[in-house]
């Protein structure tokens, strides 16, 4: 599934191709032609994200939810753009530019009040300036849920996947397992500071870069781990740091990597 820093770039990229004039918004599939109805040939005023949610703003008030679930993906193209191939839910046209939505697992417009609603179940996003990462902690340090659970609940936090849970708490020695009351206000401030670093990475690179450059030792027997993570699908591969071997179980349904030895219980 994509995480948050894929949902901030696509919201950019909408924002300087769509925003601003009349958007045609068709569903060649269907399932999302009514809606569509409700927002073709409107302005779009701004495309912004929440965690793992797309919102296109529209003149009339109305708004685009989607959320891409495991499956969704955009695919950007110049005008004219060609047929429809697939399942299309949705296809944007702007002046220059257009893009075709596929696989969504949400594609539905919305009044203010429902998105207000949606983004009220979501914890603070480390790539908004709104962001209040105190309302995280509240809820982690009164928790004895594990922190690499909590991390991963988009109601604490909004926009960590699976890749930026195993690699923060890595790159910080904390074991998965720890309960979120156990850990230091310090930590918890580090742990935020580097999420907004290394999610700004990602939206400006567009892929996830998450190892230190004195720790990409470029070995050749690391060459299928790129782009490099430090335990993020290793397992049985040796930690990078102190060559035990990279750890796998599965928490809350989700496969989990960590280092024994950086991460200690």
């Amino acid at each position: 599934m994509p995480e948050g820093h894929t949902l901030h770039r696509l919201a950019r990229l909408h924002q300087r191709r769509f925003a601003g004039a009349p958007v045609r918004v068709l569903s060649p599939q269907g399932r999302f032609a009514e809606d569509a109805a409700l927002v073709d040939g409107r302005v779009l005023v701004k495309s912004e994200a929440w965690g793992k949610h797309l919102w296109h703003h529209y003149e009339s008030g109305l708004v685009v939810h989607v959320h891409l679930g495991l499956y969704g993906a955009f695919t950007e193209s110049a005008v004219p753009m060609e047929p429809p191939v697939g399942q299309v839910r949705m296809r944007m046209v702007g002046a220059e530019f257009g893009t075709d939505l596929r696989g969504p697992t949400a594609c539905e417009v919305l009044h203010p009040p429902q998105v207000a609603a949606i983004e009220a179940r979501l914890g603070p996003d480390p790539l908004r300036k709104d962001a209040d990462p105190d309302k995280a902690w509240k809820r982690i340090s009164a928790s004895k849920t594990p922190i690499g659970a909590l991390l991963m609940d988009q109601a604490v936090i909004a926009g960590i996947g699976n890749v930026y849970r195993a690699e923060v708490l890595f790159r910080h020695g904390i074991n998965p397992d720890r309960p979120g009351r156990a850990l230091s206000r310090d930590e918890w401030d580090a742990l935020w500071a580097d999420l907004v670093a290394l999610m700004k990475v990602g939206v400006r690179r567009g892929t996830m870069h998450v190892v230190r450059p004195e720790d990409d030792h470029g070995d050749p027997a690391y060459a299928k781990d790129r782009p490099r993570t430090y335990v993020y699908r290793r397992a049985g591969s040796p930690c990078r740091i102190c060559g035990t071997p990279v750890a796998h179980s599965l928490m809350k349904g989700r496969n989990l990597f960590w280092c024994p030895r950086c991460q200690p219980s």
